[in-house]
């Protein structure tokens, strides 16, 4: 019975021990969630603070109070996520240690149970007369043996009710840093909500504000737009013109080389005309950019595209003001914004960096978007726009995460710090929200 009941007890603890992990697990990668939002709001924060300078309502102020409102109500929810696990986890806890301390009164009472039996044998079963009575030397060592092994027993006993008390007070010291955590996290989540309703009504306030200057609006957008299209124009020509040359020198390569592939094999005269018709052929043919990749481009293309998803983000930090693609206006009814790229808001003084390592093939000025940057890698390219100084030079070999200018700062505009990212396969845009890390 004794047996069977302490099974019982061991099968649910080990039961309990592998469940363990994954709760635990859960409770930290909230936590960590919690952190790095919490990073977020003190990057956004601290352009906001930017802003305040400035009295007047901007669409810029409203961008980082939107992009603050969406982070806090993120964060509320985890947090939300990580109490309840927390309490999961409290109760796991409770479970484990009613379990010991169930399973410590049982091996008391059996440990008791043998000292009982041994203090009331103790005349018995002197241990020097209970070897030497036994009828041959084979029966005493056999004696001997299960009076080691019942000593054993007993030390093991010892052991075990000593290991389940360290256990037990390992329990409630994890259950007590659990509370302390839980009652952390409850004050968090409140302070965080009342700063969400204050976002929400200066939001409401900016809102009504920039509405009324409908006008003025409008036509920032049409002058913003002017310029945007203006710069990926360019840069759809650039990409364009460089492929092209690409192809022509690869072309080019691939006839000299027929030529003297031929002469090598001694080929007729007659037949040059037609070697010279094949060759032009192929200038006029392209075989596409891929083809134009010398071994070490195409394995840097192939990296590249293999780390899909993984790439870093153009600045250390900031947040996507502009996304990729057709959206509606923020404040402006049936006005929408088509981006090539996306738009990184950081705060001043931040530098671009490469996403991934490339050679810069290009790097130019637009009135109205000053500076900008395109590195290839292999088929992709990446492009930095929005710089006032650029650190590399067209030739030049950069690395992953490598700054390659400083982002320009409008202080006529809440000292906004803006960088526009595009990545182009070939000469198709891709969304660049898909190929960097979140």
């Amino acid at each position: 019975m004794f047996r069977t009941l302490l099974s019982k007890v061991l099968i649910i603890i080990l039961l309990l021990g592998t469940i363990s992990p994954v709760t635990a697990q859960s409770v930290k990668q909230l936590e960590a969630q919690r952190k790095k939002t919490l990073q977020l709001l003190e990057s956004t924060n601290k352009m906001l603070n930017e802003t305040k300078k400035s009295q007047r309502s901007s669409l810029n102020k409203l961008t980082i109070i939107n992009k603050n409102i969406n982070e806090r109500k993120t964060l509320i929810t985890n947090i939300s996520k990580e109490i309840n696990e927390l309490d999961s986890e409290m109760q796991r806890l409770n479970q484990e240690k009613r379990m010991l301390e169930n399973r410590l009164t049982i091996l008391k009472r059996d440990y008791a149970r043998l000292v009982q039996e041994a203090h009331i044998n103790r005349s018995i079963y002197s241990k020097i007369m209970f070897v030497l009575s036994a009828d041959n030397f084979d029966q005493s060592y056999r004696r001997l043996r299960y009076l080691q092994e019942y000593t054993d027993y007993r030390k093991d006993q010892v052991r075990k009710i000593e290991k389940v008390k360290t256990q037990i007070v390992e329990k409630a010291d994890s259950l007590n840093k659990h509370k302390v955590t839980k009652e952390e996290v409850v004050k968090q989540k409140e302070v965080e909500a009342q700063k969400l309703t204050n976002d929400q009504k200066k939001e409401k306030v900016l809102l009504t504000d920039l509405q009324k200057k409908e006008r003025k609006l409008r036509d920032d957008i049409k002058k913003q737009q002017k310029i945007a299209n203006d710069l990926n124009n360019k840069i759809a020509r650039i990409i364009a013109e460089e492929i092209r040359k690409a192809e022509a020198k690869r072309a080019e390569e691939e006839r000299k080389r027929r030529i003297a592939e031929q002469k090598k094999q001694g080929t007729p005269k007659d037949n040059d005309a037609g070697t010279k018709d094949k060759t032009e052929t192929a200038v006029a043919k392209p075989s596409g950019s891929v083809s134009t990749l010398t071994k070490e481009e195409k394995l840097i293309s192939g990296n590249f595209a293999a780390n899909q998803g993984r790439l870093p983000w153009p600045t250390d930090k900031g947040f996507i003001s502009g996304r990729y693609g057709v959206h509606p206006h923020p404040v402006l009814k049936h006005v929408t914004t088509n981006n090539k790229g996306i738009y990184i808001q950081t705060p001043a003084g931040t530098n671009a960096r490469a996403v991934f390592e490339g050679e810069v093939t290009q790097r130019f000025s637009i009135p109205g978007s000053n500076n900008a940057v395109i590195i290839k890698h292999g088929e992709f390219r990446t492009v930095y726009a929005n710089l006032t100084s650029i650190y590399v030079n067209v030739g030049d070999k950069v690395s992953a995460k490598q700054s390659i200018g400083k982002i320009y700062t409008d202080g006529e505009n809440d000292n906004k710090t803006e960088l526009y990212f595009q990545v182009w396969k070939g000469k198709v845009l891709q969304n660049p929200e898909s190929w960097v890390a979140r």
